[in-house]
């Protein structure tokens, strides 16, 4: 549930915990007086550790075949430069 602060008439303000559904209060619940939601910064995000690992995912990490490995990559510019010198190879022979 989130906590919503609210000023009061005199200026001083509270926290209360609410319901995302439940209307705004109009009162305060200890003093009667008429008060209004005031917007706040809120908790913000709390990053706690290290960092983020591979092991962190619901999964195990990435499945393998979803990405070509940089070796993958790598190994097949090699082969096509090597068939391309073969084909030049053999260009220059028959000339």
């Amino acid at each position: 549930m989130p906590t919503y602060e609210y000023k009061r008439e005199d200026g001083t303000t509270f926290e209360i915990m609410q319901k995302m559904s439940e209307p705004a209060l109009t009162t305060c619940p200890t003093t009667g007086q008429k008060v209004r939601r005031v917007i706040s910064g809120g908790g913000g995000v709390v990053y706690k550790g290290d960092g983020w690992y591979v092991t962190d995912y619901k999964d195990g990490g990435r499945k393998s075949g979803s990405t070509p490995s940089a070796e993958t990559s790598k190994k097949g510019s090699t082969e096509n430069k090597t068939e391309s010198s073969k084909v030049d190879a053999t260009k220059e022979a028959k000339s």
